[in-house]
Formats: structure tokens, C-alpha cells, sequence
């Protein structure tokens, strides 16, 4: 008799989910070779995350967003307003370069939505910005120190009537609807409803609409590019997506100035904020991943690098959310993919409190023989290559810094090639000899 999810322990759950992204459900594979190296991407990528010394090869997954448009002179503004050419960009710089894995590229998103909400949190190209750039974050305080007890209170509530209204400009009425937990009863329905009638409020709900609109012939053009590239035989390296608890609050709402200011003058409201989000991104990721019938889960890690705050701010605002929630998607049966911009090596320590095999970590100016030493029992590393180097070095220097990782950090497994960061631009000969001499040198005697 076969178990019930909820019987069902971590181990087995992931069993489960790797077996449903082995399967490609849907999916018509061009030929059989393009189905074979499919189903072998997904098992080098497992094996190498449960540290086990079966891999072929070191696994390859180029971490990039706007690096394929740049690769073949196609500006950020384009494949921000074209879908289409978007993914047969992607299609192209996939069968040119054959990684074993790509990140969507729906994480680039759909310009005209954007417009429509009115979106005040980011510069798009070609508004307030160059074509040729990339979008850009607008640093603010989308929170304000009072709003503290709201999020603790009801965060869905927050959201709809203070944030959203904050962040898209179209949607700045909805801060006059009242909260939907009063509507509890029949004599309060009519009077719940009067604020629905006022012009600025269906304005805004019709902003939503004519959004999500633009939503569904988005997604579809996506799923059309994924569905033909797991045909052609790649994976996507994600299925879900996630966030440290912390970044919400310091990225998302707070801002810079405002979450230093907090940890000082208001340490208890933030961690009490933190711990009511941290169930919310569990959710979220795991949902993501069961919805993509794919197990990985990615995290960029931001405000947790050396350098932004004290190892003990980091002890008791970062650390203990952030195991939580890789703990919390590893239950789940999901493998969390944790990015970690900037450096890490001042937090190393931290990460041999996690489970052996629950996920990876790919990292960008962090001391890789360190972590090697202190992880590699424990954790499946990745990533450190420079884009500096990407961008500006040779062939033959890319080559000798992949050496020294393989032969390093890929000993006896547990290691996955990749950026250190996610590239917006590229050079064709390095990425071409990154990738190449991974699959040719990287392999395991």
C-alpha cells in the first residue's frame, strides 16, 4: 500500500519529487538522445547533491539573466517587450552552448505588466534607464517602522492594503478598501462593498485584470520555450523560488537604512516580523516546485554576506530564519539552491548545522578550499567563477581557474561549475571554454 504524503519522511518525499522531474510529464522529446541526456542531467544533479560519488562528470549550470540577449546583440528593453524573441534566444544560446542546466527565463518578466501596475520598485530599460541596461532596484522604505505590527498582525492584509498600493501605482487606491476579516456576516456585506463602487478602486482592479491578461499570454509563450527545451534534452536548474526571511524585510520592505536602523532601535518587532513571514516563503517554495514537478528551490542570498552586518546580528537576525526555511523546503521533500552573492566565509561555520545532502549552495567570492575543508562532507558547493574573469579574461584563463575548482573543490564529488553571480552580459569564447572544459576535464575516474 502505497504511503500518504504526510507519512512519507523527508528522504522518501524527495524520492518522490525527483522521480515526477525524471518522468518529464508532457514532455515530447526530439529524439532519443535529446530524452537520454535529459534524464541523466537530473540524476548527475541528484547525485551530486547527496554527495555521492556516482556522477558521470562535474555538472555545469550557467546562473545568468539577460546574458543570452546580450550574447546576441538583443537589448534588455527587447526581450523585456518581446516574449517571443525572448525565448528564441534562449532556445538559440541553449543549442549553441549546451549547459546541463539553464535558469528560466521567465525571471526576467513581461514589461507591459509591469507598466499597466505602474511598478515603482524598479527602473525597466528604455524607462529612467538605457535600453542597453538592465532593470534596477530602487532602494526605499515600501514599510515604514509603524506598519511593523500590521505585518505581524495579518500579512496578506498588509500587503493587499499597504504595500501593493506603495509599490504599483495603479493599484494606490486599494489602501481605502477595508480588511477582508470583517466581513464576517450577512449586515456587513453591503456596507464591505461601498468602497468597490468608488471609480479610483475599479480602476485599479481593472489595472489587475488588463495585468493578468498580459500574465497569461506571457506564461504561455514561457511554457511553450520550456516545454521544447526539456524536448531538446536540457534542464531547468529551478523549480521553485524563495527568499531569506531577513531579505523581505531588508530588501523588499525596509530598505538598507531602515532594517540597520531596526536591528538597533527595534530588534524584537524584527524578529517577530521574522517569524511570522518565515511559514509564508516555506509555502511559497514548495508550491512552486510542486507546481513545475521540478524539486529545486532557489534562494538569493543578499543581506546575509560579510560586511553587511556583525557575526552577531547575523547569529540572530539572518541565521536562524534562513536554516529554517532550507530545513522547512528539505522536509518537504524540496532541495533548496541557495545563492550567495558577495562573500560568504565569515558564515561558513553556520552551515554544518544543516543536513547532510539537503541542498547546494553556489557561491561567489567565498574562499572555496575553506569550504571545501569545512563542507564538503556535508554540503554540494558550487559556483566562484569570476565574471570579471567571464567578461574581460581569456579562454585559456578560464580554463585554468576551472582546473583548479575541479581538482580542488570537485575531489570525491559534490561540486557543481557555475558563475558567481548571475550574468547580465557574456563573451562567447570563455562561457564556450567554462562549459567545454568542465564536461571534457571534469570527469569522474
Amino acid at each position: 500500500m502505497e504511503k500518504k504524503w504526510e507519512e512519507m519522511s523527508a528522504r522518501e518525499k524527495r524520492e518522490s519529487r525527483f522521480k515526477t522531474w525524471l518522468s518529464a510529464q508532457g514532455v515530447k522529446f526530439q529524439s532519443p538522445e535529446a530524452e537520454a541526456s535529459y534524464k541523466a542531467s537530473v540524476i548527475r544533479l541528484k547525485d551530486v547533491i547527496e554527495l555521492k560519488k556516482t556522477p558521470d562528470r562535474v555538472p555545469v549550470l550557467l546562473l545568468a539573466t539577460f546574458m543570452a540577449a546580450h550574447l546576441y546583440g538583443v537589448t534588455p528593453r527587447e526581450v523585456m517587450h518581446n516574449t517571443e524573441k525572448l525565448g528564441s534566444i534562449f532556445k538559440k544560446y541553449l543549442l549553441d552552448y549546451k549547459p546541463d542546466y539553464y535558469i528560466t527565463p521567465a525571471l526576467i518578466g513581461k514589461s507591459k505588466v509591469f507598466e499597466i501596475l505602474g511598478y515603482k520598485q524598479y527602473k525597466l530599460p528604455g524607462q529612467g534607464i538605457p535600453e542597453d541596461s538592465v532593470y534596477q532596484y530602487v532602494e526605499g522604505e515600501y514599510m515604514l517602522a509603524e506598519d511593523y505590527q500590521a505585518l505581524i498582525d495579518d500579512p496578506s492584509d498588509f500587503w493587499l492594503r499597504i504595500y501593493l498600493p506603495r509599490v504599483f501605482g495603479a493599484l494606490e487606491p486599494l489602501k481605502n478598501i477595508p480588511p477582508f476579516t470583517e466581513l464576517w456576516e450577512v449586515v456587513l456585506v453591503c456596507a464591505h462593498m461601498i468602497p468597490f463602487g468608488i471609480p479610483e478602486v475599479q480602476n485599479a482592479l481593472k489595472a489587475l485584470i488588463e495585468a493578468g491578461s498580459e500574465a497569461i499570454a506571457w506564461i504561455q509563450q514561457i511554457m511553450g520555450f520550456e516545454m521544447e527545451a526539456r524536448g531538446m534534452g536540457f534542464v531547468n536548474g529551478a523549480g521553485g523560488v524563495a527568499k531569506a526571511p531577513f531579505d523581505i524585510l531588508a530588501d523588499t520592505l525596509r530598505g538598507t537604512r531602515g532594517i540597520m536602523i531596526d536591528m538597533y532601535r527595534r530588534p524584537e518587532m524584527v524578529l517577530k516580523a521574522i517569524e511570522r513571514i518565515t511559514p509564508l516563503y516555506i509555502k511559497q517554495g514548495v508550491g512552486g516546485a510542486t507546481f513545475q514537478g521540478n524539486p529545486v528551490v532557489f534562494i538569493p542570498l543578499h543581506r546575509g554576506a560579510d560586511g553587511f552586518m556583525s557575526d552577531e546580528q547575523f547569529k540572530t537576525f539572518y541565521w536562524p530564519s534562513l536554516k529554517a526555511l532550507i530545513v522547512g523546503l528539505a522536509n518537504e521533500g524540496c532541495v533548496p539552491f541557495l545563492f550567495c552573492e558577495g562573500s560568504y566565509n565569515s558564515r561558513l561555520e553556520y552551515l554544518k548545522e544543516l543536513p547532510k545532502g539537503s541542498c547546494f549552495w553556489i557561491f561567489d567570492r567565498t574562499d572555496m578550499v575553506r569550504a571545501k575543508k569545512l563542507l564538503g562532507k556535508t554540503i554540494c558547493l558550487g559556483g566562484n567563477i569570476p565574471s570579471g574573469m567571464i567578461l574581460t579574461g581569456t579562454a585559456e584563463q578560464v580554463k585554468a581557474y576551472c582546473k583548479n575548482l575541479i581538482d580542488v573543490v570537485g575531489k570525491g564529488g559534490g561540486y557543481i561549475m557555475a558563475f558567481g553571480t548571475a550574468m547580465d552580459e557574456g563573451k562567447a569564447d570563455t562561457i564556450h571554454a567554462m562549459i567545454d572544459f568542465t564536461k571534457e576535464y571534469g570527469v569522474y575516474k
